[in-house]
């Protein structure tokens, strides 16, 4: 029997406010422990919590850009578990009526556009953290992070393989960062999520046992994590087994998820109304004035990547992954580099060197500028593409201009017919054989021929001049 996965996931993104959402200590990560707290957020008896008008902004433009119904009456409510993190033994957070809901975003699969839904978005305040490493016998709480603000995004279960997973992870990061209300950064913490994840026979329409995976915070992970559950829960069902509705917890060093504890139900918070705050009414002018204050978003700027710069589907869609990209492509073209061109090497030259380094377009001291000079002296014969990629690993380096490296290290291109033709008949009594088999019919030797000659001038050789020449002469 063949199995289809149902994949639901509820992504945490904290909000880039400065304070935390209902008092007004700082949000600012890296403190030293415990010292960004007040009676608020540890919970003291008697304190009262008074919403982050910035936390609701945050929650409403990212409703609006998620294609969500915006609710003008919701409210806050008590979450009760208790866990030493969480000192006052409830979380506030929203239930039965959230800021947004009936949303979707667009994700593109293997060039196929899909659509996934969003259930709701709803704010809440995050825990402290426990520390248990280091500490010898003994283990810590840090309440920093307790109040800090969150959005929790919960999709509907119409994600399919851990690829689209992950794509929908990426696209809901993209379009946060693009409205400026959360850093997206996993490795902090601030995007991170909990995947639902169940198994079906293919063409079955009722959905299995749901099994969810807690607190993953890598792309990597997701779709690790979901990659093995799902393999895990087809061996139990046909192996006779059951599968369990549980809580379960990655463990990246053994590449295994396992179990944590039994899945709790909404009745086992024992939600009701926040008592402390009143319900929010959002008037629908506000709405309309967050609505009109929207950038434009990654879906609208792939169209116009496409329609505008002629860019094909896949390389605009890459390029908006992130705004910092798409601008720093868009300033480039502004300064008169061929759009094409630009995009090759943004996406090939300029991420390979910051993949190296782990390094964000953002922390790039190239200026755009740089890359339409040397785009100017490649157009212009000066020099070739296969010296283009030193220059351009210079630039990066140094953010010297192309000529001053091309006139530095004596880069300049060989187009001197004489020249070019002298070390083509060298390159070619020096290999007898191979002339002999390109003249048997084995043509796919002329690369290996000017490969010869490119080596033997340093990669300086104009490559047109080189191809005609020995084609005339083989």
């Amino acid at each position: 029997m063949n199995y289809e996965a149902v994949i639901g996931l509820e992504v945490h993104a904290q909000m880039l406010t400065d304070t935390k959402i209902f008092c007004g200590c700082s949000t600012k990560f890296g403190a030293e422990p415990n010292t960004q707290t007040c009676p608020v957020c540890i919970g003291m008896p008697g304190v009262l919590p008074v919403l982050n008008r910035k936390a609701l902004e945050f929650a409403i433009r990212t409703g609006l850009a998620t294609n969500c119904v915006i609710s003008t009456y919701s409210r806050f409510a008590r979450k009760n578990y208790f866990y030493p993190d969480l000192p006052k033994g409830y979380q506030i957070s929203q239930y039965e009526l959230p800021i947004c809901e009936h949303g979707y975003i667009k994700i593109m699969v293997e060039g196929q556009i899909r659509k996934i839904g969003i259930t709701r978005i709803h704010m809440e305040e995050d825990a402290g953290k426990n520390i248990h490493e280091g500490t010898g016998q003994y283990s810590f709480v840090d309440l920093n992070r307790a109040g800090v603000p969150l959005m929790e995004i919960v999709s509907e279960p119409d994600l399919r393989s851990p690829v689209e997973a992950v794509e929908y992870m990426k696209k809901l990061r993209a379009i946060l960062r693009y409205l400026g209300v959360c850093d997206g950064n996993m490795e902090q913490g601030s995007l991170r999520c909990d995947a639902n994840v169940s198994i079906r026979p293919v063409d079955e329409k009722e959905f299995g046992v749901k099994v969810e995976i807690k607190n993953i915070n890598s792309f990597k992970f997701v779709e690790k994590a979901l990659d093995y559950e799902i393999r895990r829960q087809i061996k139990v069902l046909k192996e006779d087994g059951k599968i369990i509705q549980e809580t379960r917890l990655w463990d990246s060093g053994k590449g295994i998820t396992e179990s944590m504890r039994g899945k709790e139900e909404a009745h086992d918070y024992r939600y009701f109304p926040e008592p402390d705050l009143v319900p929010i009414l959002v008037d629908q002018k506000w709405i309309d004035e967050i609505k009109a204050s929207l950038p434009e978003l990654p879906d609208i700027r792939r169209e116009r990547f496409v329609s505008i710069y002629g860019l094909p589907e896949n390389d605009a869609n890459l390029l908006v992954s992130e705004k910092a990209i798409a601008d720093w492509f868009e300033n480039t073209v502004k300064l008169g580099g061929q759009p094409k061109a630009v995009a090759n090497w943004i996406m090939g030259d300029l991420m390979k060197l910051l993949n190296a380094e782990n390094k964000t377009i953002e922390e790039c001291h190239l200026e755009p500028l740089r890359l339409v000079e040397m785009l100017k002296l490649v157009e212009q014969g000066t020099i070739s593409g296969k010296i283009a990629k030193t220059v351009f690993e210079e630039m990066y380096r140094t953010n010297k201009t192309a000529d001053e490296i091309v006139q530095e290290k004596g880069l300049v291109q060989i187009s001197d017919s004489g020249e070019i033709e002298k070390t083509v008949d060298e390159v070619i009594s020096k290999h007898p054989k191979e002339v002999e088999r390109f003249k048997a019919g084995e043509e796919k030797l002329l690369g290996f021929f000017v490969g010869q000659v490119m080596k033997k001038t340093k990669g300086k050789a104009n490559p047109q001049m080189v191809n005609e020449l020995l084609k005339k002469k083989l």
